[in-house]
Parts: C-alpha cells; sequence; structure tokens
C-alpha cells in the first residue's frame, strides 16, 4: 500500500484548482505545479468523481489508499 501524501504538499500542488474538480483537473493541476509521482499516484487512484473542495480531495486520497 502507498504511502498517503502529505497533505500540505498535495494542496500546495492543486493551488488554483476551480472547484468542483474532476479527477483529470486535479491531475492535470498537480502535474503543472511540479507535483511529484507520489502525489500524482495518490490522485491517479482517487474514484473518477466531482470533487467540492480540498477536504474532499484529502479526505478521498486518504480513504483510496
Amino acid at each position: 500500500m502507498a504511502d498517503a501524501p502529505n497533505p500540505i504538499q498535495l494542496q500546495k500542488h492543486l493551488k488554483g484548482v476551480d472547484y468542483p474538480a474532476g479527477k483529470s483537473d486535479l491531475i492535470q493541476t498537480a502535474r503543472d505545479h511540479g507535483a511529484d509521482d507520489n502525489i500524482i499516484n495518490a490522485l491517479e487512484r482517487l474514484p473518477d468523481r466531482q470533487y467540492d473542495g480540498p477536504n474532499a480531495v484529502s479526505k478521498a486520497v486518504t480513504e483510496a489508499r
């Protein structure tokens, strides 16, 4: 099981996301902000749905481990 990324680092790489946002939007924004493989992999494991805000993303990342 992979380690969940640091929540602060996760949100740093998602800065500027216009919520609600889909999984692909989150991954693209993280890549655009230079996220490492750990963060990208965590986002890729998320269910493909709309996320209402940063807390919803952090919760989903934790649950998807």
